[in-house]
Parts: structure tokens; C-alpha cells; sequence
């Protein structure tokens, strides 16, 4: 069996914070990208009520570009979500939500890359993101 650490740390070995991106089951009854989301993990949490422990993740959104993936790179398109009135779009979800990890690549553009951009800014810097189904064989399996 294979373990897999999705991370929301401020400080990721005392440098830069880390918030990894997953994909969330919305509806297993549809195929692939149907029936998941995408979402960047800001903070695990936890509440008690009533006895019972629920174990939570707070979520930023992000929403599909299309109804399909891309021409070009069979790759669904994804960009941050953004509420009616412009602020994030952030949920609090149940851990049993989240499926596994997801790899977002950035859609860079024609334009050269500021030289100060560092790696830890890629999931705030650009608009759009392909999720990136070649990662490994189990995001190929799910994310068409």
C-alpha cells in the first residue's frame, strides 16, 4: 500500500510555506473529472461535537476552464475560484472528501518569467493551471 502526505505547513523546512493541491470526490458516479474537483489545502483542522472528532481541511477552490479537457494536451484547465464579490473561494470540507493529491502545472504563456519568481509562488503567480494527469498512473487513471 502506498502512503501519500498532502502538506499545508506555514513554514516548510523554515523557509516558504507549502499547501499542496488534491482532487476532491463531488460525485463518484461520474467518470474522471466529472465527478472530482480541485482544490489547495490552506490548514487541517479538526472540531469535537457531540463526542466525535471531524477531521476537516479548509480548501481554496478552483474551477474547470470548459466542459472537457484540452485539444492540445488532454489536460483539464483549472484556475483559482473567486466568489461573486471577488474575494477566494474557500469551504471547509471532511478529509474523507479528498481522493489524493493533485499536480497542477501553470499554462505560462508567451511572456518570459520574472527572474524573481521563485517555485513556492507557481500556485499564486499565473491565472490558469493544466492538472497534470502524467504525473503518475493513478492521476492518468482518473483525471481524463
Amino acid at each position: 500500500m502506498r502512503v501519500e502526505h498532502i502538506r499545508a505547513c506555514p513554514s516548510w523546512r523554515n523557509e516558504h510555506s507549502r499547501n499542496d493541491c488534491v482532487f476532491i470526490n463531488m460525485d463518484s458516479s461520474l467518470p474522471g473529472m466529472r465527478g472530482l474537483e480541485v482544490a489547495r489545502v490552506c490548514a487541517f483542522v479538526s472540531f469535537q461535537y457531540r463526542g466525535e472528532v471531524y477531521p476537516c481541511a479548509v480548501i481554496r477552490w478552483f474551477d474547470k476552464v470548459g466542459d472537457a479537457a484540452d485539444e492540445d494536451t488532454g489536460m483539464w484547465i483549472v484556475r483559482p475560484g473567486y466568489r461573486a464579490n471577488n474575494s477566494p473561494e474557500h469551504a471547509i470540507i471532511h478529509l474523507d472528501a479528498i481522493y489524493r493529491a493533485a499536480h497542477l502545472i501553470p499554462v505560462y504563456g508567451t511572456e518570459f518569467l520574472p527572474q524573481e519568481l521563485k517555485f513556492y509562488h507557481s500556485y499564486d503567480a499565473f491565472q490558469t493551471y493544466y492538472v497534470n494527469k502524467y504525473v503518475d498512473h493513478h492521476a492518468f487513471e482518473i483525471a481524463f
